[in-house]
């Protein structure tokens, strides 16, 4: 049975990529910089391998925080600051929130019959800003940022430390629902824990990261727990 539920927050509880967009538009505008679609996803896929690098050892969060505006205003050949860019982005990117489909029903069905946890590798005063706007803590037990834990998901020290301070917490009864195959799915197979991989159809099957379950919409979720 599973009695600990984690839950990954952008991409899984609440949509980022619309918030990205909103706020990444916004903070390019304001910087002198263009904000056409072209750029957004370029940005985006700088973003994403940022990210992997850093789930990978290979940069630190500094690093990728500013680097990805640095790569951005490099290939467009600007001359713009890149840490006065994403301290605008990431003020915007707090402000507000959008759902994913069925988020708050499920976290309401869930609530009373499961622990559950919130285990994100976003920026502490971001998350905490969206969480607050998105009145999403009063479902959760306890919150997990890799900012505040010192270390990202999917290192093991991320996991270790979230579980120390869960009172009776067992691996054998814990499951990881993420959206991220490099973070989520990886992470909580890295930290022993059961997986469930929710695809939203953005990101192909890695044979070399395999989840134990594999949802395509929220509302999969608590008929599958039901069968665990």
């Amino acid at each position: 049975m599973v009695k600990t539920i984690f839950f990954d927050l952008d991409n899984t509880l609440l949509d980022f990529d619309r918030a990205e967009a909103a706020a990444l538009r916004r903070a390019l505008t304001e910087a002198g910089a263009p904000a056409e679609p072209a750029v957004l996803e370029r940005y985006h896929e700088i973003n994403r391998r940022q990210w992997e690098l850093l789930e990978d050892g290979v940069l630190t969060r500094e690093q990728v925080l500013v680097g990805r505006f640095a790569l951005l205003f490099e290939e467009l050949g600007l001359t713009l600051d890149p840490a006065e860019t994403c301290e605008q982005y990431e003020t915007y990117l707090g402000q507000g929130h959008w759902f994913i489909p069925g988020a708050p029903e499920l976290l309401e069905t869930l609530f009373p019959r499961y622990d559950l946890y919130l285990a994100s590798n976003g920026a502490a005063s971001v998350q905490y800003s969206r969480l607050k706007s998105a009145d999403l803590a009063r479902w959760f037990k306890g919150i997990f940022i890799s900012q505040e834990l010192g270390a990202d998901k999917p290192r093991r020290e991320f996991f270790d430390r979230a579980f120390a301070t869960i009172p009776d917490f067992s691996r054998e009864t814990a499951l990881m629902v993420g959206d991220s195959l490099t973070s989520d799915i990886r992470g909580g197979r890295n930290a022993g824990i059961r997986t469930c991989w929710f695809s939203r159809g953005g990101t192909a099957p890695r044979q070399d990261i395999r989840p134990d379950y594999t949802i395509t919409d929220l509302a999969q979720l608590p008929p599958l727990l039901e069968t665990l």
